[in-house]
């Protein structure tokens, strides 16, 4: 606890003491016995206790079950992480319950000052004591006398100073309470989250995997049908080059023939141009007559054998979608969410 810095921030040291003893939960001076925190904050132990209940209303009935629970300092929000024995396990301050005696004794020596207590606007000299019931304002006896609540009901104002701080006391538990709840479905939403993006990740990875193994597949087969029809182009083609050959061949004897046929028939002398004419004529209509070489049949060419319908595949790839998952569960629960509505 920063003690000097509140004295040389306020012309009253008591007053900057005062303000360092005031407990975060009932806005009043720290009531004996004084915890402390790990965090360093302290609190009254009732106000703690309270806090505490209203967090763990079961409490009681498992403490024996349980290793620990958990608490959260109303200052700082430090989880604390408490044994069986609850907020009863924490350290008294001693220093701070001193110093609450020594400002309580210093106090009391002390002259009470005028303007130390609320004074009436309408009664400058008459002291706020009582509370109107019916307007819900703090008021004196004078305006209850001759004032503007006279008709008015009111109670004494102690009684209602205790029972509205009591009640705000409660609001302040309750209030601690549901935060801590909020915060424990904070932490499950972001373990959510987190536990979402991995598992996000991890379909990724999967996802991929499989179709790179798709796509190795289909390249696979790929290759293995544009290799049989590279085997079946090799052998066509070979063929077709034997017979052009073979053709190739066949030309030239014939273009020989035909240029011996026509020095032939440039021969002038008869007996010369006889003695030839016969057996030339009988190799030319022989080899018209023999050369009968094979040839390819109409649409040999074609490869029209090895087209792939590939509809069936294209349909099944526009078809791929995930399988269809159980609903998930509805991650609050009724409960949840009305506690968090309140």
């Amino acid at each position: 606890m920063d003690f000097q810095a509140g004295i040389l921030q306020d012309g009253s040291p008591m007053e900057s003491l005062e303000k360092q003893l005031i407990c975060p939960i009932c806005l009043e001076m720290f009531s004996k016995p004084v915890v402390i925190l790990p965090c360093q904050h302290n609190l009254c132990r009732k106000c703690a206790n309270d806090v505490f209940q209203a967090a763990n209303p079961y409490w009681e009935s498992r403490c024996s079950l349980m290793s620990g629970v958990r608490f959260r300092c109303p200052s700082c929000r430090h989880e604390v992480l408490l044994d069986r024995h609850g907020v009863y396990g924490l350290q008294r301050n001693l220093l701070v319950e001193n110093i609450i005696d020594i400002y309580k004794q210093e106090c009391s020596s002390r002259p009470l000052k005028k303007g130390e207590h609320p004074m009436c606007k309408e009664h400058e000299d008459e002291r706020i004591n009582i509370y109107c019931v019916t307007c819900e304002v703090p008021t004196c006896s004078m305006c209850k006398v001759f004032g503007a609540h006279k008709d008015c009901e009111v109670a004494p104002l102690e009684s209602v100073f205790q029972g509205q701080k009591t009640e705000l006391n409660n609001c302040i538990s309750m209030l601690v309470a549901g935060n801590d709840r909020i915060q424990t479905i904070i932490s499950q939403l972001e373990d959510s989250c987190q536990s979402t993006e991995e598992n996000s990740e991890a379909a990724k990875r999967e996802l991929c995997a499989r179709f790179d193994a798709l796509a190795a597949l289909l390249e696979e087969k790929k290759a293995e049908l544009l290799q049989r029809i590279g085997r079946e182009q090799a052998d066509k083609t070979a063929f077709i080059q034997s017979l052009i050959c073979q053709y190739k061949e066949q030309l030239e004897k014939s273009s020989r023939l035909v240029e011996t046929a026509i020095q032939a028939a440039e021969e002038t002398g008869g007996a010369a141009f006889l003695m030839n004419a016969k057996q030339l004529i009988k190799t030319i209509v022989e080899a018209s007559k023999g050369a009968r070489l094979d040839k390819i049949e109409q649409g040999y060419e074609s490869m029209d054998a090895f087209s792939v319908s590939l509809e069936h595949l294209t349909e099944a790839v526009h078809a791929l979608d995930f399988d269809p998952a159980e609903e998930d569960e509805e991650y609050f629960d009724g409960e949840e969410e009305e506690e968090v509505e309140e």
